[in-house]
């Protein structure tokens, strides 16, 4: 499948398992594609039940969206938890947008991952 990401194409690819999954729920899943900017980068797919509304439909019941993000801090080692994260304003953010997501379903639990 593929869908159209501020302006670029990003090709989605399920496994099996997340295809029969996806079938299986009631409501729709979010796929956001987070690329964090803070002392180090960092891309993570995050999974939630609440579809934003900058989200693009994928299909009735998968969205995906990208989020550049950074922290509010550079020395994690002081945070307890999750450091406190900030929208990363980027003036043109297309070339940051993944090419690929790829996501699977495994024990239970949604697993994902993208690149360039």
């Amino acid at each position: 499948m593929n869908v159209t990401l501020i302006g670029k194409n990003v090709e989605v690819r399920l496994s099996r398992t997340a295809q029969r999954a996806l079938a299986e729920r009631a409501t729709p899943l979010q796929a956001e594609m987070e690329l964090l900017f803070s002392c180090l980068i960092r891309k993570r797919v995050r999974f939630s039940e609440q579809v934003a509304q900058d989200a693009i439909a994928v299909s009735d019941q998968l969205s995906v969206r990208f989020r550049p993000a950074m922290t509010r801090a550079c020395v994690l080692s002081d945070l307890d938890g999750t450091p406190p994260l900030d929208d990363f304003p980027i003036v043109n953010p297309r070339p940051y947008v993944p090419r690929w997501l790829s996501i699977d379903y495994r024990c239970g639990q949604w697993v994902g991952e993208f690149g360039y």
